[in-house]
């Protein structure tokens, strides 16, 4: 029997984000976990329980991964699934060079890249990025740490944030601060310009800033009870 047929991604709940990531970004991963290099060596033999413990220990950030880069939770489920399918298939090539959790990941953000293109949306809108305002041009830090999305941001009120943001910054958004995909490597996974790829991170940067102060004016009980002179 195919292991995969027995994964109930649908049971999936929704997740915080992950710990621990060796570089800078608002969402960490996991360490390597233990036990699974020796699961990933089974399971490439043959071993449908060790493909079961694979999926027990990547399923929530697959879907998390899922989740993020496409907004809905009904794809994410569906692409989850497929995620694992190609994963049974492609664990054979899988030769150590990187951690796991990262090629699994990038395994995933290319199945997710496919599936868009597939339903013929575009990934990046170019059109926004043609002479932009002067007020959110791009500036010349870009890819650097952006400090007013870290520190002690609500990390609910972030990832409902991450989730409003229009498809073309959400994609370099996650790719980029959550990923940790430098921006030639987004430029060639979306096909457009390293300047078009900075110029959304520095857009979306800009969003989830609005989207985080208007979450926080609506969650203040002063901002709740105050005139609305006051407010603006």
């Amino acid at each position: 029997m195919n292991p995969i047929e027995t994964l109930p991604v649908q049971a999936v709940p929704e997740v915080a984000p992950e710990q621990a990531k060796p570089k800078p970004g608002l969402f960490k991963r996991n360490p390597p976990i233990a036990g699974e290099a020796e699961a990933i060596e089974a399971a490439k033999n043959g071993d449908a329980e060790a493909f079961s413990k694979l999926y027990a220990l990547h399923k929530r950030r697959v879907y998390t991964l899922c989740l993020r880069m496409l907004g809905n939770v009904s794809e994410a489920e569906d692409m989850t699934q497929e995620a694992f399918l190609h994963l049974f298939r492609k664990l054979g090539s899988f030769r150590g060079e990187s951690a796991f959790s990262t090629w699994l990941h990038r395994l995933t953000v290319n199945l997710v890249l496919m599936h868009l293109r597939k339903k013929g949306l575009n990934l990046v809108s170019l059109e926004e990025t043609i002479n932009p305002s002067e007020e959110d041009a791009p500036k010349r830090d870009f890819g650097s740490r952006d400090l007013n999305l870290t520190g002690s941001v609500d990390r609910v009120a972030l990832e409902r944030a991450v989730a409003s943001l229009p498809p073309g910054y959400r994609m370099v958004f996650v790719l980029h601060d959550v990923e940790g995909f430098e921006h030639n490597e987004i430029a060639t996974m979306l096909d457009c310009s390293t300047g078009n790829s900075k110029s959304q991170l520095h857009k979306a940067r800009l969003k989830l800033r609005e989207l985080l102060r208007q979450a926080q004016q609506q969650s203040s009980p002063l901002a709740n009870s105050a005139p609305k002179e006051v407010l603006q």
